[in-house]
C-alpha cells in the first residue's frame, strides 16, 4: 500500500516552489509517456511534459547524461577494466535507502559541501543523480567548483531510470520500490512502486 505524505512549506532543492504553482503546473501539462526526445537528432524530436517540467527546474549548470547512455557505460566498464566512473546518489537516507541505482555511493544531499574528496582523481569521471535531476545538478555544480572536469547529471534522475526500463537496488537486492519524494512528483514514475519507507 503507498504510503503518501504531503510536503509542508519547505525549500525544494534549492528554490521556493509554492506547492499550489507546482499543483498548477502538473495540472497543466498531461502526464504523458516518457519517450525521451532525441538528443543528437536534431530532425524530430518529441518533448513531453516531464521534459517540460525539467526544462524549468534544470539550471544548466551540468551537462546531463541520459539513462541508456549510462548503463551503457556502467555495463561496459567491468568488460574494460576501467571501473573509473564514480555514481554519486545526492538524495536523502531515507530515500537511498527504498532504493538506489547498483553501485552508487550516498552522499545526503544535506551535508554534500562536507564531502571529503580528496582522494578522488579530479580527472574521474562523475555522474550525479537525486530524484528527478535538480538537487543532484547542484551538487554536480559544486562538484565542478572543486575542480572536477568531468560531471555529468543523470537526466530525469531515477525517475526517468526506471521509467526507461533500468533497474535499482535496496539492501535486500533488485527491487522495484523507489522513494517518489512527495505526492507532487510521484505521478512522473511511470515504472515501479512508490515507497516512502524501505521494508
Amino acid at each position: 500500500m503507498k504510503r503518501l505524505t504531503f510536503l509542508s512549506e519547505k525549500t525544494l532543492w534549492g528554490r521556493r516552489l509554492p506547492a499550489l504553482g507546482l499543483l498548477v503546473l502538473l495540472a497543466g501539462t498531461s502526464a504523458c509517456g516518457q519517450q525521451r526526445p532525441a538528443t543528437h537528432n536534431h530532425s524530430m524530436t518529441t518533448t513531453t511534459a516531464y521534459d517540460r517540467m525539467l526544462s524549468l527546474l534544470y539550471k544548466n549548470t551540468v551537462p546531463t547524461i541520459q539513462p541508456k547512455a549510462l548503463a551503457t557505460l556502467l555495463h561496459e566498464e567491468p568488460v574494460s577494466g576501467r571501473g573509473n566512473v564514480l555514481l554519486l546518489d545526492t538524495r536523502t537516507p531515507a530515500e537511498y535507502k527504498v532504493s538506489h541505482l547498483r553501485g552508487a555511493r550516498f552522499v545526503d544531499f544535506d551535508t554534500f559541501r562536507k564531502l571529503d574528496l580528496r582522494e578522488v582523481a579530479r580527472t574521474r569521471p562523475v555522474v550525479v543523480y537525486c530524484t528527478v535531476g535538480a538537487r543532484s545538478e547542484q551538487v554536480g555544480s559544486w562538484l565542478r567548483e572543486q575542480g572536477f572536469r568531468d560531471v555529468r547529471n543523470l537526466y530525469g534522475g531515477i525517475f526517468q531510470w526506471m521509467n526507461d526500463g533500468q533497474g535499482v537496488v535496496n539492501a535486500q537486492g533488485p527491487t522495484t520500490d523507489v522513494h517518489p519524494y512527495s505526492v507532487l512528483w510521484w505521478p512522473w514514475l511511470k515504472t515501479g512502486n512508490p515507497v516512502y519507507e524501505a521494508k
